[in-house]
């Protein structure tokens, strides 16, 4: 969250990044109000107790001089402000908690360079990758989905009957090719200096607060054991929406020395997200889907080299793209699109060629998503108490947090059944990933099983 301090010597920067990032559900002048009636009496509870303590220590003096009407006098006096201290701290706490929540709605403050505008049309692309050399496609290019159930390596159907819509079985060499760049994303980034956390998958609504996900996305989350279900609704847990929540708060309330930092986290999990607010956009194949696997790439550093650390954490996520040699771009989010919890956002997207479904280059196809980098300053660590101290004796300060994917594998897996799709109808295994998939040079597919796999005139 933001500080309460800049709320108080600078609103209108807050309000300026309220309106920029597009947020409708925060009434300013309301916290403002909480926050002066809150001083007001946090002002007032210290003059009573100041008060109450110089009255309480004549009562003895008074005692002591046989003054017994006045010391009766002073305990009298000294129970009223008694009384009214407990009032004024009683309605204090009632507004320090929801002066909390107000707060936990207020955005991150957008980076000064952060491009000002609405919605990703007024993103900027900074650069192309790999479009100098692209290798020859077939004349018309099948899409992941088609591709995927023609070879049985991907099965909608099936998932969807076991899970309902949104999840999805990857088959044989399909589950081989999820498994493969897993293991290579993790490869490459442990040669970047990140050490592996294997994570908890449920988290709890604190974790999910300390991360910017809780209140404002709770609709996106996945309950464990469902809002109406009394028998788990003491677990408060839910299925993680992104092994950034976890890492993140593996130190919620922790101190780190100075040396520790920078510290690079990587975390492998599957991944949960309802993704209540898409509806209308496209459901066929595995570009959006409620269940998805990707690593996770976490920072905490000092705040004077976040801004080097974001620019080394983009590049980190583009080494398996370039490694891959998929073509892709990277686009810097403007304040409308960014997030809520954003200071600075880099978008890295894949091509794929099987769908011309947007502006992708020249030669058709569509652009994915596959990381999001995130400078989140001390946004995340606010929330989460999240500090470190610069010296030995000195206070504690909130570091900076980042992350990014490292990368989402559903969507490369559909960049790479399109792009390095044959004429035949197979796939060429890019050559990373070859020594993950037992040593194979190309995806063939498999035979069908079951009736389903026998055309109906020839069923008996």
């Amino acid at each position: 969250m933001i500080p309460r301090r800049l709320l108080r010597e600078d609103p209108d920067r807050v309000r300026e990044a309220i309106e920029n990032k597009g947020v409708t559900d925060v009434d300013l002048d309301r916290v403002i109000e909480l926050d002066d009636e809150w001083r007001e009496l946090k002002t007032r509870g210290d003059g009573l107790r100041h008060e109450r303590n110089e009255v309480s220590s004549r009562i003895g003096e008074l005692k002591q001089e046989g003054k017994e009407a006045e010391a009766q006098e002073a305990i009298d006096q000294s129970q009223e402000l008694k009384a009214e201290l407990e009032e004024v701290e009683e309605r204090a706490d009632e507004l320090e908690e929801e002066l909390h929540e107000a707060m936990l709605r207020i955005p991150q403050i957008p980076h000064e360079d952060a491009p000002v505008g609405d919605d990703e049309g007024d993103n900027v692309e900074r650069r192309r990758e790999g479009f100098d050399d692209l290798r020859e496609l077939p004349e018309e290019v099948v899409p992941h989905y088609d591709l995927g159930e023609d070879l049985d390596i991907l099965d909608f159907d099936r998932g969807s009957k076991v899970s309902g819509g949104g999840f999805y079985f990857a088959k044989g060499e399909g589950a081989m090719l999820e498994h493969a760049l897993v293991q290579f994303f993790l490869t490459v980034h442990r040669e970047q200096g990140y050490t592996d956390v294997f994570p908890p998958l449920p988290v709890n609504s604190r974790s999910m607060e300390g991360t910017g996900q809780f209140p404002k996305f709770v609709d996106d989350a996945y309950r464990i054991g469902g809002a109406n279900d009394e028998e788990y609704d003491d677990d408060d847990l839910w299925l993680l929406p992104t092994a950034e929540v976890p890492v993140t708060n593996m130190y919620r309330d922790e101190i780190f020395l100075d040396d520790d930092l920078p510290l690079k986290h990587q975390a492998y999990s599957p991944n949960f997200r309802r993704e209540a607010g898409e509806h209308g956009t496209e459901t066929r194949g595995i570009v959006r889907v409620h269940q998805f696997n990707k690593v996770e790439l976490v920072n905490f550093v000092r705040p004077e080299n976040s801004d080097d650390r974001f620019d080394g954490l983009v590049d980190d996520a583009e080494e398996v793209l370039r490694r891959l040699d998929l073509p892709y771009r990277v686009l810097e989010m403007c304040t409308g699109d960014m997030g809520f919890t954003q200071a600075k956002k880099y978008d890295i997207e894949v091509w794929a060629p099987g769908d011309d479904m947007d502006d992708g280059p020249e030669a058709g196809g569509r652009w994915l998503e596959v990381s999001s980098v995130s400078n989140f300053e001390a946004f995340q660590a606010r929330r989460a108490g999240l500090r470190y101290r610069p010296e030995r004796h000195e206070s504690a300060e909130y570091l900076h947090t980042l992350n990014g994917s490292g990368v989402a594998v559903p969507r490369v897996v559909v960049a790479i059944l399109e792009y390095y799709q044959n004429d035949d109808g197979t796939i060429t295994v890019p050559e990373p990933l070859r020594p993950y998939m037992g040593g194979r040079e190309v995806i063939e597919g498999s035979e069908k099983v079951g009736e389903s796999a026998v055309g109906a005139g020839e069923k008996e």
